[in-house]
């Protein structure tokens, strides 16, 4: 497959400050999983959908390996023992590779990045979890992030954190020198704290066993739920805020802050795991048995929650069909969260570009986005 079919297959945001929505957002990622996954030996499946949503492919990977486990139990494809593991080194990685990419490119003023791009990559160049990406090094990932990254100790950094969110995220912006601090105090401006994210739309359906069974149902019985789902009549948001062991009362979130969820997340992940929201024991994981020959499983991963669904033939040795909920498909569902904010915004304001970046890193897609502003288009790479 030629680069330029993958990317045609990936899809794309467009994305149009200022309109109303759903008019101001729209989509052409299509539900590859479905069709490409029927008739296929379910051995084949998580390596399929690994390929296909190679991003973060190790999640979607276990994910479909989980759902087929549950589908039929004496399959066995995920040693349940390595499922942790696996998660933790993979989200912390996406993590690192977004932060080092994504921000510098989409966060940074124009004289400034650059400068900003080639410091992030010098950083990525010396982390340890992307030089041994198979391999699991935390004290020295731990390090780096005290060195590197953050330039304090990490877990005084979460502490901080934890106490006063967003207050701390500009304190330590303001009084360290590093790159990503020089980021984040230079994107600030363009922030909306007059808007904080409705805590009570972050998506934890995976918290209740009846909430998973109505995820269930609606991709078996409602047309199009994968690519527009919605969550109990209304549209919701996931992300390292909505984790199941993220206090559903944590303090208000607006689009600067939200980085600073990301970055607490790296953090935990780095950390040993000596409590609960610590280390492998942070991020859940799951499966559930919905109906005879079919499963649903799904993983806390970078983006948010990841849902697959298998429903196997009748001799459980191929896949009847594979339906995918990810994370993209809710943050950016045009009665979204996102749609809502972009209809909002000012399209002739000087800063219109800056903020509707930000927005799109605080939501991070796993999709390229084009922002669209009349007649002019301008592209970016998410």
């Amino acid at each position: 497959m030629s680069a330029y079919t993958a990317a045609n297959m990936a899809g794309r945001l467009q994305v149009t400050p200022g309109a109303p929505a759903p008019h101001n957002l729209s989509s052409s990622r299509q539900d590859w999983a479905s069709r490409l996954s029927t008739g296929q030996p379910f051995r084949a499946i998580p390596g399929l959908m690994a390929n296909l949503f190679s991003l973060c492919g190790n999640a979607h990977r276990v994910a479909a390996q989980l759902a087929i486990d549950a589908a039929a139990p004496d399959r066995c494809l995920a040693p349940s023992s390595d499922i942790g593991k696996r998660l933790r080194l993979e989200t912390a990685q996406e993590h690192i590779r977004r932060i080092g990419l994504d921000w510098p490119r989409l966060l940074a003023t124009e004289t400034a990045s650059a400068t900003m791009g080639n410091l992030a990559v010098q950083s990525l160049s010396t982390c340890p979890a992307l030089k041994n990406a198979h391999t699991e090094d935390w004290p020295a990932l731990h390090d780096w992030l005290k060195n590197t990254l953050l330039q304090i100790d990490p877990a005084a950094w979460l502490h901080a954190w934890l106490v006063d969110a967003g207050d701390w995220l500009q304190t330590w912006s303001q009084t360290h020198g590093g790159w990503l601090a020089r980021l984040l105090r230079d994107a600030r401006h363009v922030d909306t704290p007059d808007r904080p994210l409705t805590s009570v739309r972050a998506l934890r359906a995976h918290g209740q066993v009846e909430h998973l069974l109505a995820l269930s149902s609606a991709l078996s019985f409602q047309p199009g739920f994968a690519l527009q789902p919605v969550w109990q009549g209304a549209s919701a948001h996931t992300g390292p805020w909505a984790r199941l062991q993220t206090p559903s009362d944590q303090a208000p979130l607006s689009p600067w802050t939200m980085l600073g969820c990301r970055l607490a997340e790296l953090v935990r992940l780095c950390l040993p795991t000596t409590a609960p929201d610590h280390g492998a024991q942070w991020l859940r994981w799951g499966s559930l048995s919905t109906m005879p020959g079919q499963g649903l499983g799904w993983v806390e991963m970078a983006r948010g929650l990841l849902v697959h669904q298998v429903m196997l033939s009748d001799d459980g040795t191929t896949a009847k069909t594979c339906n995918v909920l990810a994370p993209t498909e809710w943050n950016f569902n045009p009665h979204g969260e996102v749609a809502q904010r972009l209809a909002v915004m000012d399209p002739h304001a000087p800063y219109v570009r800056q903020q509707v970046r930000l927005l799109m890193v605080a939501f991070d897609p796993c999709v390229p986005f084009e922002l669209t502003s009349g007649i002019t288009k301008e592209g970016q790479d998410a």
